[in-house]
């Protein structure tokens, strides 16, 4: 297969020892001395290579457990236990929960998808992401030999204005203006961080991982570092406030991003002056009415715009809506004024798994922009010490930037398989037929709508 069709993983190993969800308690008092003792029919053998870990005082049991039972239920005297590790609950907060952390390091040690055993275990319903569902029950015409077969699935994405129609002159040649793209293989893009210790290790990892994925990674011009893996990867953010060399001689920039202001769209100008070739990316954060200050930025000829939640999938404001909402809001405001088609929309905030991903495009995004995601590939626990100015317990202002680009690959690497096989089991070839495919999606709110505004009415 094409390199351009799949990402290439390999097992990344913690640097930390792995919280799990339980651990073992071994009771020694009471043992009977059975001659086929239950520990040694473990099939995993974690009994024989037991470690205790000096440092935090952990018994290896508690993470090299596969948790398939048998010699809880073969001890005769019922000495071997399983309980939950009080660390794992002690992990994120109440949006990057323990489960979504330990299935993003799954992924990033691995590069495989998380499977969590027979049918969904999780809620059918719920805030955020889980208010909405995929339907992937109508398969148009499934590939003779899978998703990773003969008949490939596209998820490039074209960054930039697409022009409403081309005009050629009376030689045949194209003359109207043909603004700069950009493509990228898979629908994401990597945004600053959110949150990090001062570590030039973090920034290199998020900018080499880019480069090896063939995406784009978000950052500041002072956190530039010499390197090839700069070349088309790095998308300098511009501050006016901020001071260093001028982002247009950075040898291998081909896109920048600013943020929004009265005078946005005159920067755009005077940047395409200096450099006919450079995507201008404009970012905005989420708030009430954002749709019409988008509009208003699209009619004034921007390229690509991007649209900000806070980490956690809000908006800015009193009752603020979640990036779903505002998402699929800004793309009907759009479609409804006839310029959709013009920008490019990519989407950022709150995402946390694989299936978020593939809900905002469907929701009406181009990409979405990830952040907080690439530190839990790091073995980040969403802890807030850093930004209280507390030590990193994770140690991330050690971080070696080769081992984290490779974590960050495998995270994505699992996460476009993921994306593969939603678009598989839809029927779908091209990522870019699953912008705002909302005909496959039901919404939480829309249904309670439904059903409940029949009850009461005559038939």
């Amino acid at each position: 297969m094409p390199s351009k069709y799949r990402i290439e993983t390999s097992v990344v190993p913690h640097r930390l020892v792995p919280v799990s969800f339980s651990g073992v308690v071994a009771w020694e008092e009471g043992c009977l001395k059975c001659a086929r003792c239950a520990k040694r029919q473990c099939v995993y053998k974690v009994y024989e290579t037991r470690q205790l870990n000096p440092q935090e005082m952990r018994d290896s049991l508690d993470f090299a457990c596969k948790n398939c039972f048998r010699c809880v239920q073969s001890c005769p005297k019922g000495l071997i236990q399983k309980a939950q590790d009080p660390r794992f609950r002690s992990l994120g907060d109440s949006y990057f929960t323990p489960e979504i952390i330990t299935s993003l390091w799954y992924q990033a040690e691995t590069g495989r998808i998380p499977v969590s055993g027979a049918g969904y275990g999780g809620p059918f319903s719920g805030p955020g992401f889980d208010s909405m569902w995929t339907d992937m029950s109508e398969i148009v015409r499934p590939t003779r030999d899978g998703i990773h077969g003969r008949e490939y699935i596209s998820t490039a994405v074209d960054l930039g204005r697409k022009p409403m129609a081309l005009v050629f002159g009376p030689d045949g040649q194209l003359s109207s203006p043909t603004p700069p793209l950009m493509e990228i293989p898979i629908p994401v893009i990597f945004d600053k961080v959110p949150w990090s210790p001062a570590s030039n290790g973090v920034s290199e990892a998020i900018l080499m991982a880019a480069h090896e994925l063939g995406t784009l990674a978000i950052t500041w011009n002072d956190q530039l570092h010499a390197g090839e893996f700069l070349e088309k990867s790095a998308v300098v953010h511009l501050a006016m406030e901020r001071e260093g060399l001028p982002f247009w001689a950075q040898e291998g920039i081909h896109m920048v991003e600013i943020d929004d202001s009265r005078d946005a769209i005159s920067l755009q100008e005077r940047l395409k002056d200096v450099n006919p070739d450079l995507v201008v990316m404009i970012r905005l954060n989420a708030r009430k009415g954002i749709e019409r200050r988008i509009s208003e930025l699209v009619r004034s000829g921007a390229e690509v715009i991007h649209l900000k939640a806070d980490p956690w999938g809000k908006e800015m404001g009193e009752e603020p809506r979640f990036v779903l909402q505002v998402a699929r809001q800004t793309h009907f405001h759009l479609v409804e004024a006839g310029i959709r088609d013009l920008v490019t929309l990519v989407v950022g905030g709150g995402v946390a798994m694989a299936e978020h991903m593939c809900k905002l495009i469907i929701c009406g995004a181009d990409a979405v922009s990830v952040d907080a995601v690439l530190l839990i590939a790091m073995e980040c626990r969403v802890c807030s010490r850093c930004s209280q100015g507390l030590s990193c317990p994770a140690g991330l202002h050690e971080v070696e930037a080769k081992w984290g680009a490779a974590r960050i690959r495998n995270l994505m690497g699992a996460w476009h398989n993921q994306l593969l096989e939603v678009m598989g089991a839809m029927g779908m070839r091209d990522v870019r037929r699953l912008r705002g495919e909302m005909g496959r999606a039901m919404f939480f709110e829309d249904l309670e709508r439904e059903f409940f505004s029949r009850l009461g009415a005559r038939v």
